[in-house]
């Protein structure tokens, strides 16, 4: 499954000069956690999110000459969060360059990149470099509620029928809440090795159950 299957499409987005307020409302309005900042030709410049906004809040003095500094770990993750509080537009907020992916990269890239950046959207863009999207982890989940008829059909079809060219008559494949039970017999225990393995890979497989049995133990001739 590919950023493209899952991602938003109708982006809500602003400008550099968008002021403060105007984001905050179109956060809100919009029921999201974050707006891409473009440039005057489409590129996206920046990211602004929630914990920009809330930047201004967390550095109100909220008593006379409080002199809030926030803890070390904050600081280390949101190093900018003074200046940003001073911000008045998108400018002065955005996180930038955003952090961003292709249309067709997998999933499995996407999330990887949300955890390195430890973010939780990413800005999509094409080849020119134009915003076409926004991916978010509640995107991503998407790619566990498939059906388990879908599952199932996958696996027999794409896994084990075109993928494997050996004979998988003998398999049988249930899908219960995610989890793929396989069962029956393969000729050789690497084969049914593969077969569990490239069904992991699967979208909306949670777990695989292997309960595969061979005719011939090949293992050790594949370890030389």
């Amino acid at each position: 499954m590919t950023v493209a299957d899952v991602m938003t499409r109708k982006v809500v987005s602003v400008t550099a000069a968008t002021p403060f307020k105007d984001i905050a409302e179109a956060l809100i309005t919009g029921s999201i956690s974050a707006v891409p900042v473009t440039g005057d030709d489409g590129h996206v410049i920046g990211m602004v999110s929630e914990a920009d906004l809330l930047c201004k809040e967390e550095f109100r003095e909220e008593f006379y000459r409080e002199g809030y500094r926030p803890p070390l770990r904050a600081r280390l993750r949101h190093p900018k969060g003074k200046q940003k509080a001073n911000g008045d537009t998108a400018a002065d907020l955005m996180t930038s360059p955003a952090i961003a992916v292709s249309p067709t990269a997998s999933a499995v890239t996407a999330a990887r990149l949300m955890d390195a950046h430890d973010v939780k959207r990413l800005a999509v863009v094409a080849p020119n470099g134009r915003l076409v999207g926004m991916v978010s982890r509640r995107d991503l989940v998407k790619v566990f509620v498939r059906s388990d008829a879908e599952i199932a059909v996958e696996v027999r079809d794409d896994v084990l029928d075109r993928s494997l060219w050996v004979d998988t008559s003998g398999v049988t494949v249930s899908v219960d809440n995610g989890v793929v039970t396989l069962s029956g017999q393969m000729d050789r225990r690497t084969e049914a090795g593969i077969a569990a393995r490239m069904t992991g890979r699967v979208n909306g497989v949670v777990e695989v159950i292997n309960k595969l049995t061979w005719k011939h133990d090949d293992s050790a001739w594949e370890a030389r």
